[in-house]
């Protein structure tokens, strides 16, 4: 919790598509909730005035989710750019490479006190999909892109809960790469409390478990900001989550 009682751990999702349905869900939430994300979508459709307006609305800390992916040079100047409007993180996709996220890191700072998640393999992936991109086992290409991660000194990462299960075991078991990744810190999408559906997440957790096995923080949007009927407002999806998360 924060100094004024809102949660930390949930990070909301603000994947709408106007600045207005974000702004709304922002003020209705930013009583209980301090974290937002805003993502590509609403990133495309207004640009830096959709974090503006997020902030303005209530948000205390504003998760940008643009995973950037280019050439180191170019991820410098964008996460330089990025970070200078005053937002707590700022994803790049860990396939990119070391060099492109220590080029992140690096521009960051330069533009503020951003921190930069480095994404590994998307949660809508299933094994199938996964193994046919990255040609090995999701849980060792997320092990690999938290190696370069860690070495290229990113804060922390996004993973599937389910990762969860396996990284402190093996970061205590190995050697080459576990003192990279054990300074990292763990956000997870892909959580659905059980009274939700998964939507088109493959690899998913209910809040609690994910927070139990070592998650910092969740992200969490359709189950809060479209619950269904039964639960009633994005308010009352939020307290409920909250009300389930151990202490």
């Amino acid at each position: 919790m924060t100094q004024n009682g809102c949660e930390e751990r949930i990070i909301i999702a603000l994947d709408v598509a106007t600045v207005a349905e974000a702004v709304a869900l922002t003020q209705e939430l930013a009583p209980w909730v301090s974290r937002f994300k805003v993502g590509l979508e609403l990133y495309s459709v207004a640009g830096p005035e959709a974090v503006r307006a997020v902030q303005a609305a209530g948000a205390e800390k504003v998760f940008l989710d643009l995973k950037l992916h280019d050439i180191p040079n170019t991820v410098r100047n964008a996460a330089r750019a990025a970070a200078a409007l005053g937002v707590e993180f700022i994803t790049v996709h860990a396939s990119g490479g070391v060099e492109m996220m220590r080029a992140a890191v690096a521009g960051a700072a330069e533009g503020g006190s951003a921190k930069i998640l480095a994404v590994t393999v998307l949660t809508s992936l299933g094994a199938h999909s996964a193994y046919h991109i990255y040609r090995r086992e999701i849980s060792e290409a997320v092990w690999q892109f938290a190696v370069d991660a860690g070495q290229a000194g990113c804060w922390g990462i996004i993973c599937s809960p389910q990762e969860l299960a396996f990284l402190p075991e093996r970061i205590r078991g190995e050697a080459v790469g576990a003192r990279d990744v054990a300074t990292l810190k763990f956000i997870t999408p892909g959580v659905r409390p059980a009274w939700a559906a998964a939507n088109d997440q493959q690899r998913v957790m209910t809040p609690g478990e994910a927070i139990r096995h070592g998650a910092y923080a969740l992200v969490i949007g359709r189950p809060i900001t479209r619950p269904p009927t039964s639960i009633g407002s994005p308010v009352d999806a939020a307290r409920r989550i909250i009300s389930e998360l151990p202490e």
